[in-house]
C-alpha cells in the first residue's frame, strides 16, 4: 500500500499545526513547528493570502487525514461510512478515525506515535478480545478488549515505550488497566473526547459538493 515516506515534519509545517507524528520529539523544543513555524518550500515564509472557503475546507481535510495517518481513499471511505450512520456526519467521521486500532494503541500510551502504533500492530503485538489482530485500520467497537500480547509484555523495547508514555492522559471512552496492559472500549468516541482542533463540518461541506 502506498504511504507518505518523506519528512513528516514538513507535513506539520504545511498544516501550521502539530500533527504529533514523531512522538516525544513533538513535545520538545526540537519540534519543527517550534523552530520553523512556516510552510516548507521556497515561498514558505511569504505572507499567506486569505484562504478561500474551499481552501479552508481542503486544509481541514488534509489536516485530519495526516493527523490520523490515512490515505485519501481510506479517508473518503470513512466519510461515506459516517454519512450512513445515525447522528452528525462530521462527528461520526472523527469517531471512526479514533476507533482505528492503531489510534487506540497510541491513545493508550502503548506507542509514542500513530506511525509507531501501526508498526507494532502490524508486527502482531496486540490482541482484540484475546485474538491477534495485525490490521492497523481495524475498527474497534464498544465492549471489545484491546491488550498487549503476553509474549510482547516482556520485551524491553515495549516496556520502555509504555513507561515513557505512562503520564499521557487516556480519553474517557477507553478504560485502561495499566498493570494488565489492556483496555476496554467503553463507548464510541464522542466529539468532546477528541482533542482535534478542527471544524469537522468543513470536511462534510467539502465532500458534499
Amino acid at each position: 500500500m502506498a504511504r507518505y515516506t518523506g519528512a513528516v515534519c514538513r507535513l506539520c509545517r504545511r498544516e501550521g499545526q502539530k500533527l504529533f507524528l514523531k512522538g516525544e520529539r513533538c513535545y520538545t523544543g526540537k519540534c519543527a513547528i517550534s523552530r520553523r513555524g512556516y510552510a516548507p518550500g521556497q515561498h514558505g515564509q511569504a505572507r499567506n493570502k486569505k484562504a478561500s472557503e474551499y481552501g479552508k475546507q481542503l486544509r481541514t481535510k488534509q489536516y485530519a487525514k495526516r493527523y490520523y495517518g490515512v490515505l485519501e481513499g481510506q479517508f473518503y471511505h470513512y466519510y461515506e461510512k459516517a454519512a450512513k450512520m445515525q447522528g452528525v456526519t462530521g462527528e461520526n467521521l472523527l469517531g471512526l478515525l479514533e476507533s482505528r486500532l492503531d489510534n487506540v494503541i497510541y491513545r493508550l500510551g502503548f506507542a509514542s506515535s500513530r506511525a509507531q502504533a501501526r508498526q507494532l500492530v502490524t508486527q502482531g503485538h496486540f490482541t482484540v478480545n484475546g485474538r491477534k489482530v495485525n490490521i492497523p485500520s481495524y475498527l474497534t467497537k464498544a465492549g471489545e478488549v484491546v491488550a498487549m500480547k503476553e509474549g510482547s509484555r516482556s520485551l524491553d523495547s515495549l516496556k520502555g515505550i509504555v513507561e515513557a508514555n505512562s503520564n499521557r492522559p487516556v480519553p474517557k471512552w477507553l478504560d485502561l488497566n495499566r498493570e494488565a496492559l489492556e483496555a476496554k472500549i467503553v463507548a464510541f468516541p464522542a466529539r468532546e473526547d477528541i482533542d482535534l482542533p478542527i471544524e469537522e463540518t468543513l470536511i462534510v461541506e467539502l465532500y458534499s459538493k
